[in-house]
């Protein structure tokens, strides 16, 4: 509560009565987090709800003796807690108006008791406890003062095991995180607040002036600045209050009330103090609540203005619609000028559009103070007066979008090297994905506020302490980092380049915070690459070695994101993350004891997942799998598929998958007995699991044991039953190639008649994806090589739709399914349906298709058609 409390929370003037908080809806809801910390910390926390305060938390209280009940002792004057400290001196005391609170379960207590009065019982202690963490704690204002809030309290107080230590640090990391989570929220509540900027308080106040004057119809008197003085950002307020968001200060006299004193901000319009007698100078403690603008504050203190404005209202917006419109008039005028630069009509087209939204942007962004004065416009001249906001925006067009246009330029020069990059990348991994080239188009919208309000918080990773810096990471994890906008907003202003150099440095909270930060927003495909030309990888593949389990576990989750492409998995074994990665998995837990499970929570078991999920990503290319294989990741992936929980089972089979297709992966997996662990796992309910082992399944069963291992482990039956399961075409594509590859054994067929697989797949010929259709095809062919199953494809009405089958593109699936209508062919009964849906010349039309495989594919199922077919028919 330190640093929200005095840097946070708006607190009146000093030099203009005692110091309190002021009324806003910044404190407000301040206050309201505090107060739900409070509440909850006794059901939440009750060991640490005993902890005793160092000194009890004072101040007067409004409430009286009479509405506390059991549980205290009461007289008419005072309250004393039946619960006692070590020393017998009671939790709560109360001495009307006095109130004295030594622990947070007495404090939570006494909101509860307070009831509608809580919040105001919140801001008086508040008030009266600037330092609630000295008190609470122990610990001397200076230490707080130095070290700005309660991060390393906690290590101050690591020495000695005495239990009541221990609760004094989790009390310290409680209030740790409370300050964080104030200090987010309040970075928030700033920034959507935001609703007034120089402009706009500029032409309010001019147009008002032309309504204003003698006479009954005019609506004010008179308005006027304080100040003659204007900077180059637009305000007038002193640069120490423009720090608060604070634009200028007028004096407006409406025809039926005294002078008012206004200040107008960012935040919106309200009084403050006015001048003060001796020197004229502004109090600028706040008098009132906050109004969205000045028409709004001056209607609810000026009858006669409302009235009048009423009459006048509709001449007063058309001026204002008029400003406006003359403004977006001389935007698209300067839009339209043609270019003689070398850059393409359409390309600054796009550019200048961008330059005009950006300008509206910034328009909504909080003011940064300026010490640039410059002389004001006479008053007097309303002309030129006006014109002045539309030169200042045309000229701020034109500096921004230089700016502008060199950062988009630069996107495009990025993109450009990115598609070179691609195609220079030789690798002889052919069978790995890549990247695709940055095609996200211009943005023609305004960016939305979380862009800015992140590109803020990476100005404080840039030039803050350790305290700062990690307020700064806590505040940008609290956004959607899943959301374009927000990732694009890091990397646009530099935020990647700090966000690695935090990785290099020796504060590990700084390193959890961006490692954070950068797992998250490196599913993006463009911030991938990022990473990796910024050498981001290697420092990550160091942190493999942290003793700190947090920063592993991050450290390898982040390497599987990045990993997600060619360049990225050939670095990763270049720096030895690969030996690194396969050490992880070593958690020196043996899960297959069933009292081990609940091991799985341990750090050692969560560290051994993440290396899991990097292997995976690293796992498909072909040079990374023959280096897990050397490093001794078989082993330890199949003591890691030992486990039930889902979470390790996921990434420990999706490497293996990867990996099978390897033939000395194979043979290690028969060894190791995965097979046995990947059919025990198809009766999982978890769908991504049953996907991923149908998949190694079928990698594997291309060797005559592992099928047999499959069949003997009871794994058929639980594939047979997943075919009832369409919904999900990739489990279904990985379920359909484990039948295919298992069918070409004929006991495996036996036994898949037995469960009725064989009517399944017919019934799936129709309306599936290509992966599905061509291992449902294969199956199929590999069946029909039994009498018995090709009557069954025969009475479920199989052998149309695998004649109209032989007329697509698809070369693996024509290859399949000649295969299964030659088959067929061999029954004369189902030879008379081939040859009446015309399949015989298809597949002779098959004997010019360019791929060799098709071509011999055709031709020997071409062999029973002659056979069985009539002479006619052929001829």
């Amino acid at each position: 509560m330190g640093v929200a409390l005095t840097k946070s929370a708006q607190w009146t003037a000093a030099g203009y009565g005692p110091t309190a908080l002021e009324v806003t809806p910044l404190n407000e809801a301040i206050l309201k987090e505090i107060i739900e910390f409070i509440e909850n910390f006794l059901y939440n926390h009750p060991q640490e709800a005993e902890y005793v305060f160092a000194e009890p938390l004072e101040w007067k209280t409004n409430l009286e003796p009479s509405a506390f009940g059991s549980g205290y002792i009461v007289s008419e004057t005072a309250v004393e807690s039946k619960e006692v400290d070590n020393n017998g001196q009671p939790l709560l005391s109360l001495s009307v108006p006095h109130v004295q609170i030594r622990s947070f379960g007495q404090l939570s207590q006494f909101l509860f008791i307070a009831k509608d009065s809580k919040l105001k019982e919140a801001q008086l202690c508040v008030e009266a406890n600037r330092n609630p963490v000295e008190k609470i704690l122990g610990l001397d204002y200076n230490t707080i003062k130095e070290e700005s809030s309660a991060l390393r309290i906690l290590e101050k107080l690591t020495k000695g095991d005495d239990p009541e230590n221990e609760i004094k640090r989790k009390v310290a990391h409680l209030l740790y995180q409370l300050d964080l989570h104030l200090l987010n929220n309040s970075l928030k509540h700033i920034s959507l607040e935001i609703r007034l900027n120089p402009v706009t308080v500029k032409n309010d106040i001019e147009l008002l002036k032309r309504f204003s004057g003698k006479g009954e119809q005019t609506v004010l008197e008179f308005i006027e600045y304080t100040s003659d003085y204007e900077f180059s950002n637009g305000c007038r307020a002193p640069p120490w209050r423009q720090i608060h968001g604070e634009i200028c200060y007028v004096l407006v006299k409406p025809h039926d009330a005294d002078t008012l004193c206004l200040t107008c901000s960012s935040e919106g319009v309200f009084l403050n103090g006015g001048k003060t007698d001796d020197e004229g100078e502004i109090n600028y403690e706040r008098k009132s609540e906050v109004y969205k603008d000045l028409v709004t504050l001056l209607k609810d203190k000026s009858a006669k203005f409302s009235e009048n404005m009423s009459r006048q209202e509709l001449k007063f917006n058309e001026e204002h619609h008029k400003e406006v419109n003359q403004l977006s008039k001389t935007a698209k005028e300067e839009e339209a000028i043609p270019s003689n630069r070398s850059t393409s009509g359409s390309h600054r087209s796009t550019l200048e559009k961008n330059q005009i939204n950006l300008v509206k942007s910034h328009m909504a962004k909080r003011l940064a103070p300026s010490l640039n004065w410059k002389a004001t416009v006479d008053s007097k001249d309303r002309k030129s007066s006006f014109k002045e906001p539309q030169e200042e925006k045309h000229g701020r067009h034109e500096k921004t979008g230089t700016s502008f246009s060199h950062g988009r330029a630069q996107l495009i020069r990025k993109s450009v090297e990115k598609i070179e990059d691609i195609i220079s990348d030789s690798s002889s991994e052919s069978e790995e994905d890549e990247e695709s080239p940055d095609h996200r188009q211009e943005a023609n919208a305004d960016l939305p506020s979380e862009y800015w309000q992140i590109q803020k918080l990476v100005k404080y990773l840039k030039g803050g302490n350790q305290t700062a810096t990690v307020i700064a990471l806590c505040s940008m994890k609290d956004f959607n980092l899943a959301q374009e906008t927000c990732q694009l907003a890091i990397r646009d202003v530099g935020g990647l380049e700090v966000l690695i150099n935090l990785l290099d440095t020796d504060e590990v909270k700084c390193k959890i915070g961006s490692l954070k930060i950068l797992k998250e927003i490196s599913h993006n495909s463009q911030i991938r690459r990022s990473i990796v030309d910024l050498g981001g990888l290697p420092i990550m593949v160091n942190i493999l070695d942290s003793p700190h389990k947090s920063l592993k576990c991050l450290a390898a989750e982040t390497i599987a994101n990045v990993a997600k492409f060619r360049r990225a998995r050939r670095v990763v074994r270049q720096y030895g993350g690969i030996t690194k990665l396969v050490a992880l998995l070593d958690c020196g837990q043996n899960s297959s004891e069933p009292a081990q499970l609940s091991l799985y929570e341990t750090r050692d078991v969560e560290v051994a997942r993440c290396g899991a999920l990097a292997l995976w990503s690293c796992s498909k290319s072909h040079t990374n799998k023959e280096a897990i294989r050397k490093a001794g990741g078989i082993p330890l992936l199949a003591r890691l598929l030992k486990t039930s929980h889902e979470n390790m089972l996921i990434p420990v089979v999706g490497t293996l998958q990867e990996c099978a297709s390897e033939e000395n992966y194979r043979a290690a997996i028969k060894a190791e007995r995965i097979i046995e662990n990947l059919v025990k796992n198809l009766n999982s309910e978890n769908e991504q699991l049953q996907e991923h082992c149908a998949m190694a399944i079928y990698q594997c069963a291309e060797d005559e044991e592992t099928r047999d291992l499959v069949r003997l482990h009871g794994g058929l039956k639980p594939l047979a039953s997943l075919l009832n399961n369409t919904d999900n075409k990739e489990r279904l594509a990985a379920v359909t190639g484990a039948i295919w590859k298992c069918s070409i054994s004929k006991e495996n067929v036996t036994k898949f008649r037995e469960y009725k697989a064989i009517e399944t797949l017919v019934g799936l010929l129709t309306d599936q994806p290509e992966e599905v259709l061509i291992n449902v095809v294969g199956a199929l062919g590999e069946c029909c090589q039994e009498y018995e199953n090709r009557v069954i494809v025969r009475k479920c009405g199989g052998i149309q739709p695998l004649v109209n089958l032989l007329v697509g593109i698809n070369q693996a699936l024509l290859v399949n399914v000649t295969k299964a209508v030659g088959a067929c062919a061999v029954e004369p009964e189902s030879m008379a349906i081939i040859d009446r849906l015309d399949g015989v010349r298809l597949l002779w039309s098959l004997l010019k298709n360019p791929h060799p495989d098709v071509k011999a594919s055709a031709a020997w199922a071409l062999c029973p058609c002659i056979e069985n077919a009539k002479v006619k028919s052929v001829c």
